[in-house]
């Protein structure tokens, strides 16, 4: 018998989550984002992931109200997908899930660190400052390299993730090369 595609029958808020994040690629669509990564291409260079895939995850996410498809400011007529409201509710959920799989499956060295751009402390799971008690604004969350991130990575995506930066921070390489 083959898998149903949706969780219609179940009555609960993490299949109905799951209905949007479920699917392969999507929360990874949606941590670039939340790294920056704004423009298609930019997304298809870094994930590795086929172009309708990453078109189908794209236009789920903006039907979702995770992310918003807007004009490019210094191209009118390609598109860039910036994290709306909703995108940002996530961000706590990928913190958690990412420290699960580091200890879970990974290896020790973190990839990356998370820190509060204003008092320098790293910021705990769900993306609390310890020192100052209370939640980091996605604005103020500074992304360090960890000892386990590649220094020399092959994409032009990745260079551009590389030093320290804060999420949400448009990530901008050759706009010509974007075809969306």
């Amino acid at each position: 018998m083959a898998l149903g595609k949706d969780y219609a029958a179940q009555d609960c808020s993490i299949a109905r989550a799951l209905e949007v994040v479920g699917e392969r690629w999507t929360l990874l669509v949606v941590r670039d984002a939340l790294y920056g990564v704004r423009r298609y291409n930019d997304f298809l260079v870094h994930l590795g992931i086929p172009r309708a895939v990453l078109a189908s995850r794209l236009a789920a996410l903006v039907d979702a109200g995770v992310l918003e498809k807007r004009p490019c400011p210094d191209a009118p007529r390609r598109h860039e997908y910036v994290v709306t409201e909703r995108g940002r509710a996530l961000w706590p959920t990928l913190r958690a899930l990412s420290i699960w799989g580091r200890e879970n499956f990974g290896d020790d060295r973190p990839l990356r660190y998370y820190r509060h751009a204003e008092c320098g402390t790293e910021i705990g799971l769900a993306g609390e400052c310890p020192a100052c008690g209370r939640l980091v604004p996605l604005e103020d969350v500074e992304v360090l390299p960890g000892p386990g991130l590649d220094l020399d990575p092959a994409d032009p995506v990745s260079r551009a993730l590389i030093g320290p930066r804060r999420l949400l921070e448009p990530v901008r390489l050759d706009a010509a090369a974007d075809p969306v």
